[in-house]
């Protein structure tokens, strides 16, 4: 177990610009639900045209993260940000120009590989950049920052849904562009990257700027010398790492499984099936579901290095079940009461999943692997995470068709119970451990 460091202005600010990248997935991700309300009408899109802008995105996501652990392993996960931020830059030009049903899926398309890669390299920086003591903080303060692009999304859709001005919901995401592209000109490769490429020099100057002095050493980023740290695809069937690589993906795919995107993508939708009529009223209490998942993610960053890994997912699955089942039986009654109590019961599984499966699903993939296939073993996971997404998105609509919507939400929460068997049976606590201590732990 590690001792607790003071964290310096570098780290912060490091940590800071690479979770802009959670700004530009969020924000990237849920604009659509808001956008979706306009260019319906505008393009004459059916059902299935819908589902299909929406998971479009993900088709882009899912092969963006199958090449993004490839791609921060050889690049580095510096420039691997960059490359990502070029391709938000594409895919939201080609959005806000637009001309019909085949534009906006290309430029889904384009931004969804940015979305993808993001995703894993985030994360993957920001977790390679920290102490110990202090990385499930600074690693889910890419999540928080995710949930502050989706509440950015949904305010911003809020506003131009006045004029229904769809293109500048789109175009707004030029502006987190403009900050992270001057901030990663001032950000360095992780040490832990240098490593692996046997740049020492430079991985222990990188360290020193980590923590604050040279006392600092290569012992931060030292990870067991034995057949799982090679950089060979083979290594991830070693047999110190088949149980971490099974948790990691495991982990991917039930926090996407668990219903959390179709409240995010859908959510005004949700509510007008609820019984809010107006569009305007939609997006508003739309608005109420960005700022809790906001406000309990940065609850969620105080807990997660005191309380711990573990006891956050299981609590947060808990909750999520049952507000799951409330927010389907809603559905059931008619009258006044049921947009009320659907926006309740959604608030409060949002919350739920803000201070667990959000933050703390994306930090045990950033910790379980070892340093020389980190990179593509979280690519791996964070291409099972948005595969499973692209389903639960391209299905939902078709569920509610099929099952309605409280057999819909049901089925979530019978995912949820699954999630916390398999949370309560193998995910173990990583809270304090330095990757060594980690991973010597897979060994015995």
């Amino acid at each position: 177990m590690t001792h607790k460091r003071k964290l310096t202005n570098y780290t912060i600010f490091v940590a800071l610009v690479a979770a802009i990248g959670g700004v530009l997935f969020g924000y990237t991700a849920s604009v659509i639900s808001g956008v979706l309300l306009f260019i319906t009408g505008e393009f004459q899109l059916t059902v299935v045209e819908e589902e299909v802008i929406v998971s479009t995105l993900l088709i882009g996501a899912l092969v963006g993260a199958l090449i993004g652990g490839w791609l921060t392993d050889w690049l580095g996960r510096k420039k691997t940000l960059f490359l990502t931020l070029l391709l938000f830059f594409i895919g939201t030009l080609t959005l806000t120009d637009a001309t019909g049903f085949e534009t906006l899926l290309v430029g889904r398309l384009i931004s969804g590989l940015a979305v993808g890669i993001v995703s894993m390299a985030a994360p993957l920086y920001i977790a390679e950049m920290s102490p110990a003591s202090n990385r499930g903080a600074l690693v889910s303060l890419n999540q928080l920052c995710i949930t502050i692009g989706i509440l950015i999304a949904y305010i911003v859709s809020y506003y131009f849904g006045e004029t229904s001005d769809w293109r500048g919901m789109f175009g707004f995401a030029f502006i987190p562009m403009a900050i992270q592209c001057i901030g990663l000109f001032f950000i360095a490769e992780t040490p832990s990257w240098l490593r692996t490429h046997h740049k020492l020099q430079a991985a222990e100057k990188v360290l020193k700027l980590i923590h604050g002095s040279m006392s600092a050493s290569l012992k931060e980023v030292r990870q067991a010398d034995d057949a799982s740290n090679k950089k060979s695809w083979h290594a991830l069937f070693a047999p110190s790492v088949k149980q971490p690589f099974l948790i990691g993906i495991g982990m991917a795919v039930f926090q996407a499984i668990t219903g959390i995107n179709t409240v995010i993508y859908y959510a005004p939708r949700i509510f007008e099936l609820a019984g809010f009529e107006k569009t305007q009223m939609a997006l508003f209490a739309t608005i109420l579901v960005g700022a809790i998942n906001v406000v309990i993610t940065v609850i969620a960053l105080w807990l997660i290095d005191r309380v711990g890994r573990r006891p956050l997912l299981i609590t947060g699955l808990i909750g999520m079940a049952f507000s799951l089942i409330v927010l389907g039986t809603t559905f059931l009654f008619k009258g006044d009461a049921l947009g009320l109590a659907a926006v309740a019961s959604m608030l409060v599984y949002v919350a739920f999943f803000a201070v667990s499966l959000g933050p703390v699903a994306w930090l045990i993939i950033s910790e379980v692997y070892p340093l020389g296939i980190r990179g593509r073993a979280m690519g791996i996971a964070t291409f099972a995470n948005w595969t499973a997404n692209y389903i639960v998105s391209l299905t939902f609509l078709t569920l509610i068709e099929q099952l309605t919507i409280t057999g819909t939400f049901w089925l979530y929460a019978a995912i949820c119970l699954l999630s916390l068997w398999f949370v309560m049976v193998l995910v173990p606590e990583t809270k304090g451990k330095t990757f060594e201590e980690i991973q010597n732990f897979w060994k015995k």
